[in-house]
């Protein structure tokens, strides 16, 4: 039992540690800031994609297999592929893990070395990267036994001294209690952890199968003690965050980027000293998250071209592309994402929804195909959409879908093709079926 329990809070630790990166650090803090006396009600909305979305996907691959591509057989392999291609890319070098080399500059090295080359810092930190993500089969125990701690422990100094102490009140900026929401909800897409779940499920699987684990009834109670674990972290370090940012006393108009405000909300709280805790914090954070994404894209360039390229140079090779974005500010990198994730997003959602509803009840791969072809569509035009290049009346239809002024305009047409889908392949069975009793 012993034994078990601490298997879990290993588990745990390392995937609270895997999902607390750049983005988990600094988009709270200014969800509390944009949200003022509503802040309650925004960390019910971060909660939602940020928490509990991430969780649903770790428990859909747990329940149908131990990896993604068990996940996808649901759809067809050539769209797992290039879907599992967008979604690393995501989580991977374009986005994720330069963000946390940008992070880690912006917020733990520059406030205390302002003179420091960004370039240099760069090469450093995905050097330490590369070191610590090459040796594939300790990448759980690294994070889970050695790094995860210190973050834990930073992060719980400063949010507690932040309960305790508040800098200021919190102001009323003219948001009602459901902007609240919708604004932190659409804030958690910025996680990426939805994303990565479905990537992070498999090495927590296969850290769990490596413990002993082998009995997938078992390999799925520690997987889902370890998510919850994960979830209960998060929830009082984002509450916390988001909950110092509606104290931050800067105001709804003030113009402050995301890692000003969080280093400023550290000194504010704790002087110089707070610049030390942060910048642990913010080092932990983001070395963690690099670490387990490098690896997780080191094993998928391996499957990918079926061993052609091996796990180490894939795990080089995404230190390189990773270490060339970075050098990028974390709001630029921010700005660009928006466009890759309003795509990703929704596909990769519908496939988790629709697997983790039906997918024990619904066997033909055609209903779940036709849900992602759906989402995909639908988030194209939002795309086109912000490119300004959607032609008016298909404009007009798209803001007269359902949940539209959510940005949640693909969620009900990707149910509805599906239940269409898997109606039209039960009424081919059932005429198959009269025909051959005929």
């Amino acid at each position: 039992m012993k034994n078990k329990i601490s298997t879990a809070i290993t588990l745990g630790f390392a995937l609270f540690a895997m999902f607390f990166g750049a983005g988990n650090l600094i988009l709270p803090p200014f969800i509390g800031l944009k949200t003022g006396d509503q802040w309650f009600t925004a960390i019910a909305g971060f909660f939602t994609t940020g928490i509990v979305s991430p969780f649903l996907g770790v428990l859909t691959v747990v329940l149908f297999g131990t990896s993604f591509t068990d996940l996808g057989r649901k759809v067809n392999p050539a769209v797992v592929t290039v879907l599992a291609l967008l979604i690393m890319l995501c989580i991977g070098p374009l986005v994720a893990i330069p963000r946390t080399g940008a992070t880690t500059y912006e917020i733990g090295i520059k406030p205390l070395f302002p003179e420091f080359n960004n370039i240099l810092f760069s090469l450093i930190f995905f050097g330490i990267v590369l070191a610590l993500s090459i040796t594939q089969s300790k990448i759980v125990d690294i994070i889970g036994n050695f790094l995860t701690p210190f973050l834990i422990l930073s992060m719980g100094i400063l949010v507690t001294v932040g309960l305790l102490n508040p800098t200021a009140a919190t102001e009323n900026t003219g948001v009602t209690a459901q902007e609240s929401f919708i604004f932190a909800f659409h804030e958690g897409y910025q996680t990426l952890d939805v994303l990565a779940s479905v990537i992070f499920a498999g090495i927590i699987i296969s850290a769990a199968i490596d413990k002993g684990y082998t009995n997938a009834r078992d390999r799925f109670k520690i997987t889902i003690a370890a998510g919850l674990i994960s979830m209960a972290a998060l929830l009082f370090i984002y509450g916390g965050l988001i909950y110092l940012g509606a104290h931050s006393g800067y105001g709804f108009s003030e113009k402050v980027s995301r890692t000003e405000l969080l280093l400023n909300i550290s000194q504010n709280l704790m002087g110089k000293n707070g610049t030390l805790v942060i910048s642990v914090a913010v080092a932990m954070a983001c070395l963690t998250t690099a670490i387990a994404l490098t690896s997780a894209m080191g094993s998928f360039l391996q499957e990918l071209t079926k061993g052609k390229m091996g796990y180490k140079a894939g795990v080089i090779l995404t230190c390189l592309v990773s270490g060339y974005f970075s050098v990028k500010s974390v709001d630029e990198i921010i700005e660009y994402a928006v466009v890759i994730l309003g795509f990703v997003y929704p596909i990769t959602f519908a496939l988790i929804l629709t697997v983790l509803l039906f997918g024990k009840i619904i066997f033909s791969r055609t209903p779940y195909v036709a849900a992602v072809a759906t989402a995909g569509f639908v988030a194209l035009l939002s795309v086109l959409e912000n490119f300004g290049v959607l032609v008016e009346p298909i404009q007009a239809l798209k803001s007269w879908l359902p949940l539209s002024e959510h940005q949640l305009e693909w969620l009900l047409p990707s149910f509805a093709a599906f239940f269409i889908a898997a109606a039209f392949n039960s009424g081919r069975k059932s005429h198959r079926e009269a025909k051959v009793v005929d």
